[in-house]
C-alpha cells in the first residue's frame, strides 16, 4: 500500500476552523502531507525528540506563548529537517517572530486554538491519515466524518456525533455562529457548567435516549442556539434485550433555518451511525489491522517486509516491542494516551491494544533511551491518571521479523506478574526476568497435576504448618542453617531440630539435592 498523504488544505478543512486557523502557507496548501509528530520542549532538551524529525506535519506542545520558547524549539525543528524543510507547524499562540521565522523558511503556520486538547487534535490529525491511506478491502464505512458532513448538507445544520459519554466522535465543518457548547465539545472541552446543567434540568439527555428526535429552542441568556438531538441506539446482541444507547447526534441551527425534514434525516442518520459504531467496534482500522498482524495479535499471511512497507517503518532496523499493563486498573483510554506519548518519542511508533494491554513497537530505536521513556511515560500516567503501570521491554534478535515472538514473550512476563503482584518491579526487560517467569511457569504446570506434587509436603502442611515454613526458608537459604534462622526470627538450634522433625517426618534425608528439588517445587506449587 502506497501513502501518497492528502494536501496540506484537505488537512485543515477536516480539522475545521473551531480547532485550527491557518496563519500562512508559503508554498500554498496544496503540500502533500502524510505523518505528523507531536516535539515537546523537554524531549528536545533531554535529547530524546531527534527521532520524530521526519514527519510532515509537527505539533508543537507546551511550548506557551512565550516568543524566545517557540523560537528555540522551532529553530531545534528547523537545524534537525534541513535540508528538507517541514510542510507545516501547528502551534498555539504562534508568537509573529515564530511566524516570520517559519515562513521564511517555507513552512506553514497553523494556529491551534488554545483551549483544544493536544491528544484530541493529534486523533483526528491520525484519523485523516488512517482514513486516506486505508485500502478498500478494510474500509468498512466507519466514517462518522463523513456521515456528519452529510447530515449538515441536508439539513442546513451543524452537526456533532458523541458517544454515550457525551465525547464527540465526528463533526461537520462549522460556521461563524457556532455557539459556545459546540466549540468546548469540539475542542475536547466540557461544555459550560451552565449549559449542561440547563440541559439536565430540561431532561434533555433523557429524551435523547429515551427515543425520538428531541428539539431544543434557543436560550439567547445562555449563548445557546436551536438544536436538536437524536439517540443512537444500537441493536442487542442477545435476544430480547432493549437496544443500548450508543451516543447522540447533535444539529446545531445557524443563521439559516433547518430543513423542513431534518427530523426525517436525523431518524436516517441515526440507523447510519449505529451501523457504523457497530462496525467501528468489530473492525479495526486498516492500520490496527497492520500493526496487529505485525505483533501477532492478529491472524494474517502478509511478509512483514509487506507490513512494513504498508505501514511506512523500516523492516531492517533495531526494534523494539513494549508490553503495558495496569494490572486490572487500565483506564480506557489508555492505548490512545500512551500512543501520544509514544509518536512524541519515536514519529514510528506503532500501538496496538488488546484487552487491558498495550503494547508499543518502535520499529527502530537506534540510539533512543527507551527505559528512560518508558520511566517517565509511567511516572507521568502515575500522576495524572493515579494508575500504576508497569512495562515489560524486548528487543527481538532478529529485527521486525520477531517482533511477535517478542511480543509473546513480554505477555508471558506480564502473565507471571498479574499471578505474583510485587514481583517485578515497574519496567522490566525479557532478560531480567526470564528466571522468575521460568520457575513461576514451572510451578504453575506443576500446581496444575497433583501427580507432579510430593503428598508428603501436603500432609506435612496440613498436619505440622510450622515445619513445612522452616523447611521452605531452609531450601530458600541453600541448607544455610543461620540464614534460615533469620528468616524465621528464631534460635538457629531451633530450625536444626525441625529439621531433624521434618526428616523424620518425610522420611528422606535432605542431603539428597533430587530430594531438595522436588520438595522445593511442590512447596511452591501449593504455597
Amino acid at each position: 500500500m502506497t501513502t501518497s498523504g492528502v494536501s496540506l488544505g484537505r488537512l485543515l478543512l477536516a480539522l475545521d476552523a473551531t480547532m485550527v486557523t491557518l496563519v500562512q502557507a508559503p508554498r500554498g496548501l496544496d503540500l502533500s502531507v502524510s505523518s505528523a509528530a507531536l516535539i515537546d520542549p523537554d524531549d528536545v532538551r533531554l535529547g530524546l525528540a531527534a527521532a520524530s524529525v521526519s514527519a510532515d506535519v509537527f505539533l508543537l506542545l507546551g511550548v506557551g506563548d512565550r516568543e524566545a520558547h517557540q523560537l528555540d524549539v522551532l529553530s531545534w525543528l528547523l537545524r534537525q529537517t534541513a535540508p528538507r524543510t517541514p510542510a507545516a507547524i501547528l502551534v498555539k499562540d504562534p508568537s509573529d517572530a515564530v511566524v516570520a521565522r517559519a515562513v521564511a523558511c517555507g513552512t506553514a503556520v497553523v494556529a491551534v486554538e488554545p483551549r483544544a486538547r493536544w491528544e484530541r487534535l493529534y486523533r483526528l490529525v491520525d484519523h485523516v491519515f488512517d482514513h486516506h491511506r486505508a485500502a478498500p478491502v478494510h474500509d468498512s464505512g466507519t466514517d462518522l466524518f463523513g456521515l456528519a458532513q452529510s447530515i449538515a448538507d441536508r439539513t442546513h445544520g451543524m452537526v456533532s456525533i458523541e458517544d454515550a459519554q457525551s465525547h464527540v466522535l465526528a463533526y461537520s465543518a462549522s460556521a461563524d455562529e457556532a455557539d459556545e457548547l459546540r466549540r468546548s465539545s469540539i475542542l475536547g472541552r466540557a461544555g459550560p457548567p451552565e449549559h449542561l446543567a440547563w440541559i439536565a434540568q430540561w431532561g434533555i439527555f433523557d429524551a435523547v435516549r429515551a427515543g425520538d428526535v428531541v428539539r431544543v429552542d434557543a436560550r439567547p441568556e445562555l449563548g445557546l442556539r436551536p438544536r436538536r438531538a437524536v439517540g443512537i441506539h444500537q441493536a442487542p446482541v442477545a435476544a430480547r434485550r432493549p437496544p443500548t444507547f450508543a451516543g447522540t447526534i447533535w444539529v446545531q441551527q445557524g443563521k439559516q433555518p433547518l430543513a423542513d425534514d431534518t427530523d426525517e434525516i436525523l431518524r436516517g442518520a441515526a440507523v447510519l451511525a449505529a451501523r457504523i459504531l457497530t462496525r467501528l467496534a468489530a473492525a479495526p482500522s486498516a492500520h490496527a489491522v497492520l500493526v496487529g498482524e505485525l505483533l501477532g495479535l492478529r491472524d494474517g499471511d502478509r511478509e512483514v517486509t509487506e507490513l512494513a512497507r504498508d505501514l511506512g517503518i523500516t523492516a531492517d532496523g533495531r526494534p523494539t516491542v513494549i508490553g503495558f499493563d495496569g494490572g486490572g486498573t487500565t483506564p480506557a483510554r489508555l492505548s490512545d494516551v500512551l500512543a501520544l506519548s509514544a509518536s512524541a518519542f519515536r514519529p514510528d511508533a506503532q500501538v496496538a491494544a488488546r484487552g487491558d494491554r498495550v503494547y508499543v513497537l518502535l520499529p527502530d530505536t537506534g540510539r533512543a533511551s527507551v527505559p528512560s521513556w518508558i520511566r517517565g511515560t509511567i511516572g507521568a500516567l502515575h500522576a495524572e491518571l493515579g494508575v500504576a503501570l508497569h512495562a515489560v521491554v524486548a528487543a527481538p534478535p532478529d529485527g521486525l521479523s520477531g517482533a511477535a515472538t517478542a511480543r509473546a514473550e513480554v505477555d508471558r512476563v506480564l502473565d507471571s506478574a498479574a499471578r505474583h503482584p510485587g514481583s517485578l518491579g515497574p519496567v522490566t526487560s525479557l532478560a531480567e526476568a526470564r528466571t522468575t517467569v521460568l520457575l513461576d511457569e514451572i510451578v504453575a504446570l506443576i500446581a496444575a497435576d497433583d501427580r507432579l506434587t510430593d503428598p508428603r509436603i501436603r500432609t506435612l502442611r496440613d498436619h505440622e504448618p510450622v515445619l513445612a515454613d522452616t523447611l521452605r526458608a531452609y531450601l530458600d537459604a541453600f541448607g544455610d542453617v543461620g540464614d534460615a534462622a533469620d528468616r524465621l526470627h528464631v534460635h538457629p538450634n531451633t530450625v536444626r531440630y525441625r529439621i531433624r522433625r521434618i526428616e523424620d517426618r518425610l522420611g528422606t534425608s535432605l542431603a539428597d539435592p533430587d530430594a531438595r528439588l522436588v520438595l522445593a517445587l511442590t512447596l511452591r506449587a501449593t504455597g
